[in-house]
């Protein structure tokens, strides 16, 4: 998966799921470093449904295996994806 689809990727879960995981989160939050994704897919994880949790392991692990010390800013802005 490249970084772009990845992103967008992403992007689409925490938008299906902001209002039942991420609620606590701003409404237009989007994390933009490893970190900060990995915490929000792990918030997914943990309060969302099986298909949540599938999902987001999935990306965590794309992410992961990705991931090679370069920033995470996000070249598509989630609100025109």
């Amino acid at each position: 998966m490249e970084t772009e689809a990845l992103q967008k990727e992403i992007n689409a879960l925490i938008d299906e799921y902001r209002a039942r995981c991420l609620w606590f989160l701003q409404k237009n939050y989007y994390p933009l470093n490893r970190e900060d994704t990995l915490r929000v897919l792990d918030y997914i994880k943990r309060y969302g449904d099986l298909e949540a949790f599938r999902r987001a392991s999935t990306l965590a692990e794309w992410l992961s295996t990705w991931y090679d010390g370069a920033y995470w800013a996000p070249a598509v802005s989630p609100a025109a994806g």
